[in-house]
């Protein structure tokens, strides 16, 4: 089960205005990967308790539409089959309302048509209800955040991110992009060094020329495990959640008016958690942890 270290997190949560998400480790699974210091995200209320669904109203296949191109969420593999983190949450809630799953990839751009034009149920393809038009869809509940972060070398003695600790550091960032706003807001002491995209920001900070960086954790948390990074750096800090920066996090959207669907997918949403499936795909598909 992840080992989660609060301490390091109550920074990020004074700053930043909380989403919703506690960052604490999920209920204990058998067999969950052991990975130390990683954190499990929840977005579910413990002492909540949601009615059950009648199966019997529900297709008895959820056809999910998501797409092929955005690993490890949703990409096909080497032999063509769809896999990711939302593929396997997407099979995780089928089996817990006891029905069958579906699975087809069409381009991004044309989830919410084909969701309208009724070539699915339910599409799971890394989305969020700011990003789509709400009036098109209704959402679940979220399933994901998208935090921001803070990466430093390995040698780095910091452990702290408050702005009195971040100090006058130079630290790298994207230039145009809301972690660059986030910064400026937040960090007015901090030397920002923009970089034109996330491979620049990333040799700043291997080669030295800056002492940290601050960008999408998802993004760096892949970096981290990958071995472009050969184990230089590591996360400094926890995550920064804010929605009116870094997004309001990922959701399941179905058809407007499809309550008796979207109340399903929560239900399951929470009892994966409890039962401890998420922690293990969770920790199956970001090892380093994003949060």
């Amino acid at each position: 089960m992840a080992i989660v270290m609060l301490a390091s997190l109550l920074f990020a949560s004074d700053l930043s205005a909380q989403d919703g998400a506690s960052v604490r480790s999920g209920p204990k699974s058998l067999g969950a990967p052991s990975v130390p210091g990683a954190v499990v995200p929840s977005f579910w209320n413990a002492s909540r308790r949601l009615e059950r669904p009648d199966v019997s109203r529900l297709p008895t296949s959820i056809r999910f539409l998501t797409t092929d191109d955005y690993p490890p969420f949703n990409f096909s593999g080497a032999d063509g089959a769809l896999m990711g983190f939302n593929l396997d949450l997407a099979r995780a809630i089928c089996a817990e309302l006891a029905v069958t799953c579906t699975m087809q990839a069409v381009a991004f751009d044309t989830l919410l048509e084909a969701l309208d034009q009724n070539k699915g149920d339910a599409v799971i393809a890394g989305v969020s209800a700011a990003a789509f038009n709400r009036g098109k869809a209704d959402f679940s509940e979220r399933y994901l955040g998208t935090p921001a972060r803070f990466v430093g070398r390995a040698g780095l003695g910091l452990t702290s991110v408050a702005p009195a600790d971040v100090g006058a550091r130079k630290v790298a960032v994207v230039a145009g992009t809301a972690h660059e706003a986030y910064l400026k807001a937040f960090f007015p002491e901090a030397s920002l060094r923009p970089y034109p995209d996330a491979a620049a920001a990333r040799q700043a900070l291997t080669s030295g020329e800056v002492d940290l960086l601050f960008g999408d954790g998802i993004g760096l948390s892949l970096w981290l495990n990958g071995a472009q990074a050969a184990g230089c750096c590591r996360f400094v800090g926890g995550p920064f959640t804010e929605s009116r920066y870094f997004g309001d996090g990922m959701s399941v959207a179905v058809k407007p008016g499809n309550d008796q669907l979207r109340r399903a997918i929560d239900y399951a949403l929470q009892r994966v958690w409890e039962k401890g499936v998420y922690t293990d795909l969770y920790l199956r598909w970001f090892p380093v942890g994003i949060y």
